[in-house]
C-alpha cells in the first residue's frame, strides 16, 4: 500500500475520506467535468510558472512510478539541469511529484509547490512538509521550500502575462520543518487505517467541506427529510444548537414558545402544515415594478489566468447572456441573446448587444442583483466608455430574490432560495432535468469547449444550442415565477 502526496493531504482532511479514495472510489459523487476544470487550471497555472526557471527538464511520467523516480534520480545527478519539473520519488511507501526543483549552490535544492490559489491556506504547508519529508530521506538536501500562488492583484497589461508579476513566493521552510514530527504521526496512523477492513466511523462535521469539498460528501452527508430543522430560514448556530439540545431535529416538533422571528415562525407554520407561505407585504412589493419588463441573466467565467487586457486573475468574464421582454401586462414575451462563439475579447460585444437590448426605460428583473451589478461594474472599468449606460442600468435593476427570500417559503425549499430550489416548488412544470447544460458551472464548462475550436460542425452547434437553452430557460423562469407570485396576490 502507497500514499501519495494528494492522498494524505485527503487523510489530513479526514481518515475516512483516505480510506474511501483508496478502497471504494466508486462512491464518489463529485462532478467529473468539475474536477478536469480545476485539474486543467491548475496544469496551466503550473506551466505558467515554468518560464520563471528556464532550462528546467520535465521527467516524462507515462512509463510509470519507477521509470520516473529513475529519471528524476539521473537529472539530480545532472550539474547541467538547472531545474526539474514533476520529479517523482518514493521513501517507505510515500509516493510524491514535486512541481519544481530548482538546483542550488552546493548540491542543495529549492523545493517550490505551485498553487492556483490567490493566498496562503493552511493546507498547503502539509502540502510541502509531505514533499520535504520524502525528499530528504530519499538522500535530497533541501536549501528551502517554498509556495508560489496567484497575486490577485496582478493586471494583464497587452497580451501575454508576466509570470515574475503574476506569481507570489512564500517561504514555508520553518512550516514544513516544524510539522515533520506530526508528520510522522499522520503516516502512521494512515497506514493503520489503510490496512484496515473497513472505513473508521468518522461523525460529519465542518471538515467535510474543509479545506476542499470532500468527493464523497453525499455518501456521508445522507439527505435530510423536508422538516429538518436546519432547513428553516435564517436559523443561527445558537437556535440550532438548543433545538438539538431538545432532541428537536423535525420542524414538526419546534416548541410554539421557541423564540423565532416573525419570518421563521410563519415558514415553520408552513411546513408544519404543508402549506407555501405568501406574506400579506407580498403585493405590495410589485408596485415598483415598471412596463416594459427586462428579465435578464448573464453566464460568466472566472479563470485563473486572465485572458484580456485589463483583467485579474479571477475576474469573471462575460461570454452570454438572456433577455426576455414584456411590453406590457399580459402581453407575450420577446427574447433575445448573445453569445460569444470564439477564442476572442467576447467583452465589447455582450456590453454593446446587451445595452441595446435593455432600451431606455423600465424594470430590469434579476435574481441576486449584486451579481449582474458587479459584473455590469466590472465592464465599466474594462469599457469606460459605457460607464453612464452602465450606472442607468444598474439603476433599473430589480431583484426578484429577495421578494421571494422575504415573503415567501415553501417546504420544498428546503431551506435554500436558490433559483433552482424555488422554481420547481412554484413553478413545478418548469424543470432543469435532462438539460445538457443544467447550471452554471456546466455551462462555463461547456463555453470553453465551444470556443476550442476542436469539435466538429455538428457538435459546434449541439453546444452552442445547448448553452442558449440554458440561458434562456434562467431567465423566461423569471418570467414565470414573476406571473406565479402576482397571480397568488391577485386571488
Amino acid at each position: 500500500m502507497k500514499i501519495s502526496k494528494s492522498k494524505f493531504i485527503a487523510g489530513v482532511q479526514c481518515l475516512k475520506r483516505l480510506y474511501l479514495l483508496v478502497h471504494a472510489r466508486e462512491l464518489t459523487g463529485q462532478s467529473e467535468g468539475s474536477d478536469q476544470a480545476i485539474i486543467e487550471q491548475g496544469r496551466e497555472v503550473g506551466l505558467l510558472a515554468r518560464q520563471l526557471f528556464p532550462g528546467g527538464v520535465e521527467v516524462d511520467g507515462s512509463g510509470g512510478l519507477e521509470a520516473a523516480i529513475r529519471t528524476t534520480r539521473e537529472l539530480v545527478e545532472n550539474p547541467d539541469v538547472p531545474a526539474i519539473f514533476e520529479a517523482a520519488f518514493e521513501q517507505n511507501d510515500v509516493v510524491v511529484k514535486t512541481d519544481i526543483l530548482q538546483r542550488r549552490k552546493e548540491n542543495l535544492w529549492r523545493l517550490v509547490e505551485v498553487k492556483s490559489t490567490a493566498d496562503l491556506k493552511d493546507h498547503h504547508s502539509e502540502d510541502v512538509a509531505i514533499q520535504s519529508y520524502v525528499l530528504s530521506h530519499s538522500g535530497l538536501k533541501l536549501a528551502s521550500v517554498w509556495l508560489a500562488h496567484i497575486n490577485r492583484s496582478y493586471v494583464l497589461s497587452g497580451t501575454t502575462v508576466d509570470p515574475r508579476q503574476f506569481f507570489l513566493f512564500r517561504n514555508l521552510t520553518t512550516r514544513a520543518q516544524n510539522f515533520q514530527p506530526e508528520l510522522k504521526l499522520r503516516l502512521r496512523e494512515q497506514f493503520h487505517i489503510l490496512a484496515a477492513p473497513k472505513p473508521p466511523d468518522v461523525p460529519t462535521g465542518p471538515h467535510c467541506i474543509d479545506p476542499v469539498v470532500c468527493e464523497f460528501f453525499y455518501h456521508c452527508n445522507r439527505p435530510r427529510p423536508d422538516d429538518y430543522i436546519g432547513y428553516l430560514p435564517r436559523l443561527d448556530a445558537s437556535a440550532m444548537e438548543k433545538l438539538e439540545k431538545m432532541g428537536i431535529e423535525s420542524v414538526h416538533d419546534i416548541p410554539a414558545d421557541f423564540e423565532l422571528s416573525d419570518f421563521q415562525r410563519r415558514a415553520c407554520t408552513a411546513i408544519q402544515t404543508g402549506q407555501p407561505l405568501f406574506s400579506e407585504d407580498l403585493k405590495a412589493e410589485f408596485g415598483s415594478l415598471r412596463y416594459p419588463l427586462y428579465f435578464m441573466d448573464f453566464e460568466t467565467v472566472n479563470p485563473a489566468i486572465p485572458r484580456f487586457s485589463g483583467m485579474h486573475p479571477y475576474d469573471h468574464l462575460p461570454f452570454q447572456w438572456s433577455v426576455h421582454v414584456q411590453r406590457e401586462p399580459g402581453a407575450s414575451v420577446e427574447h433575445c441573446e448573445f453569445l460569444a462563439m470564439d477564442r476572442s475579447d467576447p467583452r465589447p460585444a455582450f456590453l454593446s448587444s446587451l445595452s441595446k437590448a435593455l432600451g431606455e426605460t423600465g424594470s430590469i428583473i434579476v435574481y441576486n442583483q449584486q451579481f449582474e451589478s458587479e459584473r455590469l461594474w466590472d465592464l465599466a472599468g474594462w469599457l469606460p466608455e459605457y460607464t453612464q449606460r452602465i450606472r442607468d442600468i444598474q439603476g433599473r435593476l430589480w431583484d426578484l430574490l429577495p421578494v421571494v427570500r422575504n415573503h415567501v417559503y415553501h417546504q420544498a425549499f428546503g431551506g435554500s432560495f436558490s433559483l433552482k430550489a424555488v422554481l420547481p416548488a412554484l413553478v413545478p412544470e418548469m424543470t432543469y432535468e435532462g438539460m445538457e447544460v443544467p447550471n452554471g458551472q456546466a455551462a462555463g464548462l461547456a463555453w470553453e469547449r465551444l470556443i476550442e475550436e476542436k469539435l466538429s460542425d455538428a457538435e459546434r452547434q449541439a453546444k452552442r444550442q445547448a448553452l442558449l437553452d440554458y440561458c434562456g430557460q434562467d431567465t423566461l423562469a423569471l418570467v414565470r415565477l414573476l406571473e406565479a407570485l402576482q397571480h397568488r396576490c391577485a386571488t
